[in-house]
């Protein structure tokens, strides 16, 4: 009986502490949950918002895409200005990272790639196909590669927008904070006050220099006409003149022959009529002579219409280069290639989309220490200042930090004292260690992909159709990329982001590509 007393005690004890420990658990569930139900809807209340700065806003001067924080932030010269949320990329394609610019608009805009789709208010930043506009935002990163913007966002925004606003796309967080330096580019007051009174002596003296050469093309068809005549009757006079001198000799000679008064008679007058003769035609001929020193010949024409078309083109060409010195000028300095490019908007509109970008300056640069990963930086004009101009950087790869970026290159100052003169508010100094991508062209800015990162919404796109344009040399000053008789340009290996090849001493990482998923 006492052993049957103690089981069922012991029994009862078990069970009593089974029960505890399930209301435990039961406990420790409810507050699992009751946590983690907190936890999501902070997570939710701190995904990004439309938000705009309280105070009146100025032209946005750039866009910074967050890929981490899926949000867009919009900042003129004085600070942010508007914040959105957005959706980049999938995995497999991803946005890629990088710098860019927006290089064309389009409010009613339909993909091409992806079954007539609608992409409002679209704002493109490669001729690829990567650009933001309005979409659904399911909270994540969920596009074929583009940037979507909320609708009302996206239509806000493309009112705002300039074609040449900086894109800059980072894989973290990042944003531009005040910055100086001595590279930085620094305008002359009295280089920007003369500027305007030079484009307008340029363009007129450009405009009296095409007229002139309008009007020689005209009159050189009837002006070679006439040289040709004029030409034509001296041949003619020369071959008289000839004939005639012949004719006399013949007949002084039948004249010395002559052996009759009879026959001397006959050869005395044909001897007379032959100098007649030979005294027009000299008198004729020398009067053609003398009107034709006071005349241009075919050559001097064709030489004076030469002169006529090559001084329109100097003089359009100094007009256009005082012109683009009026405009914010970019700076890119590429560690892969180790030169110096710049690019300025002309405002020139292409036929295939677009405006054209000057590009005649690409020049050796000096880096510092070469193998060594210099990251990338932006640094942006923001406004101008009682210094000459208020800059901001934004750093948004591995590597070195701005200051010692800058620090590391040696500008060429032939480029920098014909730039810096004129600088204004908008412009930029890029330095990366990446070469500028594929998608550089004469309808673009600066294009440069960070290569360590995914690029999946870039790579399985369809190269931009560009075509191969000539450019003007250093010594020449501004020219243009545009070629007048382009080139089809032969094929591109896709997947690859390198524009210019890589100079030794550099090592370009080894890109990161996820496979794409299947359907594509």
């Amino acid at each position: 009986m006492a052993i049957r007393l103690a089981a069922a005690q012991q029994s009862v004890t078990k069970q009593r502490r089974r029960r505890s420990i399930a209301a435990a658990l039961a406990a420790a569930a409810a507050l699992t949950a009751l946590t983690g139900g907190a936890e999501a809807r902070q997570a939710r209340s701190a995904a990004p918002t439309e938000t705009a700065a309280p105070r009146d806003a100025g032209e946005p001067i750039m866009a910074i895409v967050s890929i981490k924080s899926q949000q867009v932030t919009l900042y003129d010269a004085e600070g942010w200005i508007l914040r959105a949320p957005v959706s980049t990329g999938t995995t497999g394609r991803e946005t890629p990272a990088g710098v860019f610019a927006v290089v064309e608009k389009n409010r009613e805009h339909r993909s091409n790639m992806y079954d007539d789709a609608s992409m409002p208010h679209m704002q493109r930043i490669t001729w690829n196909g990567i650009a933001l506009h309005g979409g659904p935002l399911p909270g994540y990163a969920a596009s074929h590669g583009c940037v979507r913007l909320p609708f009302g966002f996206a239509e806000k925004l493309f009112d705002k927008t300039r074609i040449g606003m900086r894109v800059i796309i980072s894989p973290t967080d990042a944003g531009p904070v005040d910055f100086a330096h001595p590279a930085l580019l620094t305008p002359k007051p009295e280089a920007i006050a003369a500027a305007p009174g030079r484009v307008e002596t340029l363009e007129r003296a450009a405009a009296d220099a095409a007229k002139a050469a309008d009007e020689a093309k005209k009159g050189t068809p009837a002006a070679l006409r006439e040289a040709a005549a004029l030409a034509a009757a001296l041949r003619k006079l020369e071959g008289l003149k000839a004939r005639a001198e012949a004719e006399l000799a013949f007949a002084e000679k039948t004249l010395a022959a002559a052996k009759t008064d009879e026959a001397k008679t006959r050869a005395e007058d044909a001897k007379q009529k032959a100098a007649t003769r030979a005294s027009e035609t000299a008198t004729q001929l020398d009067a053609a002579r003398n009107e034709a020193k006071s005349k241009p010949d075919a050559a001097a024409i064709k030489a004076a219409l030469k002169a006529a078309e090559a001084k329109k083109s100097e003089t359009a060409k100094a007009a256009s280069q005082a012109k683009l010195a009026l405009e914010p000028v970019s700076i890119y300095i590429s560690r892969a290639t180790q030169k110096l490019y710049v690019r300025r908007n002309t405002h020139k509109p292409l036929p295939d989309a677009g405006v054209m970008f000057d590009s005649s300056i690409e020049v050796p640069v000096k880096i510092r220490d070469p193998g060594r990963k210099i990251g990338t930086h932006v640094f942006t004009a923001m406004a101008k200042n009682d210094a000459g101009l208020r800059w901001s950087a934004v750093s948004i790869d591995n590597g070195d930090d701005a200051r010692s970026a800058l620090d590391r290159i040696t500008f060429p100052q032939d480029v920098i004292d014909a730039i810096a003169l004129t600088a204004s508010p908008r412009s930029s100094i890029i330095v990366s260690d990446e070469p500028l991508s594929k998608e550089t062209n004469y309808r673009t800015e600066f294009v440069a992909v960070l290569s360590n990162q995914p690029q999946g919404g870039f790579i399985t796109r369809k190269p931009s159709e560009i075509v191969v344009a000539d450019q003007g040399s250093w010594g020449e000053g501004f020219g243009f990329f545009f070629n007048p008789n382009p080139q089809p340009a032969g094929p591109r290996p896709r997947g690859g982001q390198q524009y210019y090849q890589p100079q030794p001493g550099y090592e370009q990482p080894r890109p990161v590509y996820q496979p794409r998923p299947r359907g594509w």
